[in-house]
């Protein structure tokens, strides 16, 4: 029987300088860019009733609410909260680690609604629009968990089982990154945007985001060992990721139901690719 797999990556992709650059921070990167790059794509297609220039800054204040949303996030559902007034620099710390999905979802949801108003666009035509872009992001975040041996699952005899170095034992466990990279990133871009390529009434993409990444974060944080600093929450079993992921999941549904009433968003001219 073959060992099983061990998880150690080196962290630092290269150096520029003295200055180190991390597999964590290019996924960032990529998903951002990629993001941006489809994003586009599809505004040409006249997904989204604006110019070039009003789409870029649509895309910076997303890539900012994700920082700011999923920093700040992390610290008030995964930290003890008495670091505002015992250490308020701690939320600055962004190299200690620690960001969280809800939040930058929040701030995604924040940046998107102050846009829409900007430019007259209805908020859930813009969420619908940024909805099929995200699991990139998501499914390259999670392969930097993956090279960071971090987010280890529970013990497992599974063949599928890796040895995470960093865990309190060298046992096989459930790689966790993996699972989710599969399910919230190639999963959930696949079905988005396959959906999305056709008009789909007003709420409707955005109602299957929410649903299809509740129910799976849902479902994954059974196999996944909780934040030591939280544990389990109730019943022995219930993690923070399934409390904060039943509201995504109740959302969808919502969602989705108010769409079978809702009209078609606005579908502008092709734009012409310069030659």
């Amino acid at each position: 029987m073959a060992s099983p797999f061990v998880v150690h990556f080196e962290p630092v992709a290269f150096h520029v300088g003295p200055v180190q650059v991390h597999w964590y921070g290019l996924m960032y990167l990529g998903g951002f860019l990629g993001g941006w790059a489809l994003g586009e794509y599809r505004r040409r297609q006249g997904r989204l009733p604006v110019n070039s220039d009003r789409f870029s800054d649509l895309m910076f204040y997303a890539m900012m609410g994700v920082v700011l949303g999923g920093r700040i996030g992390y610290m008030l559902f995964y930290t003890a909260i008495n670091w505002i007034w015992t250490d308020p620099l701690a939320i600055f710390r962004v190299w200690d680690g620690g960001m969280s999905f809800h939040g930058g979802l929040l701030g995604v949801l924040v940046a998107g609604l102050w846009w829409s108003r900007r430019n007259g666009v209805k908020f859930f035509d813009t969420m619908d629009f940024v909805a099929p872009l995200v699991p990139l992001g998501l499914g390259l975040g999670r392969l930097g968990n993956f090279i960071n041996g971090e987010l280890w699952g529970k013990p497992t005899d599974l063949p599928i089982g890796m040895i995470f170095p960093h865990a309190p034992d060298m046992l096989p466990r459930h790689p966790n990154p993996l699972y989710e990279f599969t399910l919230e990133g190639v999963v959930m871009f696949t079905v988005l945007w396959v959906f999305s390529m056709k008009p789909r009434p007003r709420y409707a993409v955005s109602g299957l985001f929410a649903l299809l990444y509740g129910v799976f974060r849902f479902t994954i944080e059974f196999v996944r060992v909780p934040d030591a600093q939280l544990g389990y929450l109730a019943f022995g079993w219930v993690t923070m990721g399934q409390i904060l992921s039943l509201p995504l999941i109740a959302l969808g549904i919502l969602w989705l139901l108010m769409s079978r009433r809702a009209p078609y968003a606005p579908v502008a001219a092709p734009t012409a690719t310069a030659t």
